[in-house]
């Protein structure tokens, strides 16, 4: 069997004054026709990057909607993980195609993770592209498949992409942060579109007091009495660190106390993420004023919530993003907020109004002086953005949506519950 991850357990009534009154009523009468449905989520590590964070709060609360509910990580070795970051990379853009070695590890091991997985499931949701071609072998399954994309799809290498469109054209349904990311390929199955969710009761999210965050900064060395800058992410050429690192150089020839630190998390199925945390070590250049952090230095969820809770500004300066919980979470956590604008952050922040929108690390530089010139206005739009991410990001609503999808694959009464869809291949 694959591994099975342990959840714990969580409340929808504990959500009850931060969701409206009327999605939690909708999700108590969109679950009723559901209950006891058997939901597998299946993906490729369970710790590192937004897919394990949803899926460890929105899980439980399956469960506690009354499905019954697992969390299945797949297994593979090196080979395969190095195979499935180059699918990662091409699908977002990058030229790099696959060799038929490659292409050969990916399928094999999606037999190898098949034989493992039992087929008595009503809904099977396979998380990006790594467990995509399991489907292949369960032609017969009564299960309903769908494939869950938390990439940016919108300018994919074409020969990348149709390696997998035979697999995914199998689906019962796929599911798009945006509908840019839907693929103009022919067969698909018809496609939905929402965004992901935090989790606000989560220890990354719950309310930290700025004296409980200057704390738990303080003993990562960094000066609490002067302005930090902090991105939160993978160490991971997409994230474009070493263009933070060039941001943060200009905003430091007006406020030479400024601080940055990069905090990111090593993840087993990102072996490219040495590298690049390497690169981002070296680009530093020994500055002792940029701190370079990681689970590995017990950076866990309460560590990050206190960086971005503490920085005068919080940066996520993508040159691709399928979404950014992290930009969520700082916005959540009302911090002004500067990020690239690609993916689905033009879909966060509206630039001028509830954050900062840049394109370049100048622009980077400048939206932070900005915020440090001004930190008054700066919190002005910092509040809106809360607001914006309570009607729109939390975890209630996620879980709302995928009850209306189980609903209509499941062909039950869903007037009035409607999504966002997209025509496959349009």
């Amino acid at each position: 069997m694959l591994q099975l991850v342990n959840v714990g357990q969580k409340s929808l009534s504990d959500y009850a004054t931060i969701a409206t009154r009327g999605l939690m009523d909708e999700i108590r009468r969109l679950a009723e026709p559901l209950a006891g449905r058997r939901v597998v989520h299946l993906s490729a590590t369970s710790f590192g990057g937004g897919v394990a964070e949803i899926n460890y709060a929105l899980v439980p609360l399956m469960k506690d909607a009354g499905l019954d509910v697992e969390w299945r990580i797949i297994s593979g070795g090196d080979e395969f993980f190095a195979v499935t970051k180059a699918i990662h990379n091409a699908l977002q853009g990058s030229p790099d195609g696959l060799s038929k070695t490659q292409e050969e590890i990916f399928r094999r091991y999606q037999a190898l993770n098949a034989e493992e997985l039992e087929d008595d499931y009503d809904f099977v949701i396979a998380h990006d592209p790594q467990p995509a071609g399991m489907i292949e072998h369960f032609e017969n399954s009564s299960a309903n498949w769908i494939w869950r994309c938390h990439i940016d799809l919108s300018a994919p290498n074409p020969g990348v992409l149709g390696f997998l469109i035979p697999w995914l054209t199998r689906y019962d349904a796929a599911i798009f942060h945006m509908p840019e990311y839907v693929p103009a390929a022919a067969g698909l199955p018809h496609s939905y579109i929402w965004p992901p969710a935090i989790d606000p009761l989560t220890p990354k999210n719950m309310a930290l007091s700025p004296e409980d965050a200057a704390y738990i900064v303080d003993q990562f060395g960094i000066d609490v009495d002067r302005p930090l800058l902090t991105q939160v992410s993978r160490f991971d050429p997409w994230k474009d660190p070493l263009g933070v690192i060039d941001a943060y150089r200009g905003v430091k020839e007006e406020f030479p106390d400024v601080q940055l630190a990069l905090v990111g998390s090593m993840a087993h199925d990102d072996p490219e993420g040495w590298d690049y945390y390497s690169r981002t070590v070296a680009h530093a250049a020994g500055d002792p004023d940029v701190y370079i952090l990681s689970n590995l230095n017990n950076v866990g969820s309460v560590e990050v919530n206190a960086f971005q809770v503490h920085s005068a500004a919080v940066i996520q300066k993508s040159i691709r993003e399928g979404f950014g919980l992290t930009i969520t979470e700082a916005l959540w956590k009302t911090r002004p907020t500067v990020a690239g604008r690609v993916g689905g952050i033009v879909a966060q922040i509206q630039d001028g109004e509830t954050g900062w929108l840049v394109d370049s690390p100048e622009e980077c530089a400048e939206a932070c002086l900005e915020i440090l010139r001004d930190p008054l206005e700066a919190r002005q739009r910092a509040l809106r953005g809360k607001e914006f991410v309570r009607r729109n990001f939390l975890m209630p609503r996620l879980l709302r949506d995928w009850l209306v999808l189980f609903n209509l694959l499941s062909g039950n009464d869903t007037a009035g519950a409607e999504l966002a869809t997209v025509v496959a291949g349009g």
